[in-house]
């Protein structure tokens, strides 16, 4: 009786051509990931370092924390704004949506000093758990400020690095000159409830919830009337971006996330949470490797509040 090997050469080949399949496609998901953190001139991220040597009188630098440890020490020239509820407005039952009163955004933001011309750099908590810097940064480009950054490792890390920091410099910023008709809102940074349930089953827009595991399961820690998530979001806590020490992970680290979820960066990410903040550091974090990404505003507050938005468990 002879043996079959054509079959077992066919057998063979399929079996090679499975494992080059493999590997083309682990090749194409690591070549969709950038080099850097961010395609823009631009330095979204940086370094304390960086940050001590920049021109002072061309920066704009932002607190986030908590005024009682603001008082404690904070980096010289820093200007305190420690709630981003100051920028917010309630519609609807729904807290914590952004104020899109022109006037009124202009008039506080030029009180602080901030105009075009600044790069604004903003720092706080890494043990803060739902990151504030995170929500400055996407509000400010919502507002369309251009040139935007986040500290890394904020205020510990620059303290680690041995800096200086002081207790009795209290900033008291030269105002600008910013008028309503100088801020253009971004609507490509924003997401709400009819942007979504129009893409809702899209393959061009990954819908990721950023809550804890138990919130996407259906926990309502925070009083939103109905628990769940979004019909199609995959979870990934935000905090799975950083170390411990609260600093950003890098863009190895980081690529190995995207891998594991299934991110392509081809996609559109819409980014949510309860309120749109912890989701807004993760929508810092998508900017930080070129990706288009929204925040939802208002995030599952909003969602949870409208009887016609669909919820899974």
């Amino acid at each position: 009786m002879k043996h079959d090997i054509t079959g077992e050469n066919n057998n063979l080949s399929r079996k090679i051509k499975a494992v080059l399949i493999r590997v083309l496609v682990l090749l194409t998901c690591m070549a969709c990931w950038p080099l850097s953190y961010s395609h823009a001139s631009f330095d979204l991220l940086l370094t304390p370092e960086k940050l001590y040597r920049l021109d002072r009188d061309q920066i704009i630098l932002i607190d986030t924390r908590s005024s009682w440890k603001y008082l404690l020490g904070h980096i010289p020239g820093a200007i305190n704004l420690p709630s981003w509820k100051e920028f917010t407005v309630d519609r609807h039952g729904v807290a914590g949506l952004i104020n899109r009163d022109k006037n009124i955004i202009a008039k506080k933001l030029g009180k602080i000093g901030i105009d075009h011309n600044k790069t604004i750099v903003i720092y706080g908590e890494t043990r803060d758990k739902w990151r504030t810097d995170g929500r400055f940064f996407w509000m400010l480009e919502y507002y369309g400020f251009k040139k935007v950054a986040i500290l890394q490792g904020g205020y510990g890390l620059w303290k680690q690095y041995q800096k200086p920091a002081t207790l009795s410099d209290i900033k008291r910023p030269a105002p600008s000159q910013l008028a309503a008709r100088d801020l253009e809102f971004n609507p490509e940074v924003v997401a709400d409830f009819y942007w979504i349930r129009s893409r809702l089953g899209s393959k061009e827009v990954l819908i990721i919830d950023n809550r804890e595991k138990s919130e996407f399961e259906g926990a309502t820690p925070y009083g939103s009337p109905r628990g769940g998530h979004i019909p199609s979001a995959i979870h990934l806590d935000w905090r799975e971006f950083f170390a411990q020490d609260g600093t950003l992970k890098n863009k190895t680290e980081l690529g190995k996330i995207m891998r594991r979820y299934g991110i392509n960066q081809k996609q559109e990410i819409m980014v949510y949470c309860t309120g749109g903040v912890r989701s807004a550091m993760a929508y810092f974090v998508f900017r930080t490797l070129g990706m288009k990404v929204r925040n939802y505003d208002g995030s599952w507050w909003d969602w949870s509040h409208n009887p016609a938005a669909p919820i899974e468990n």
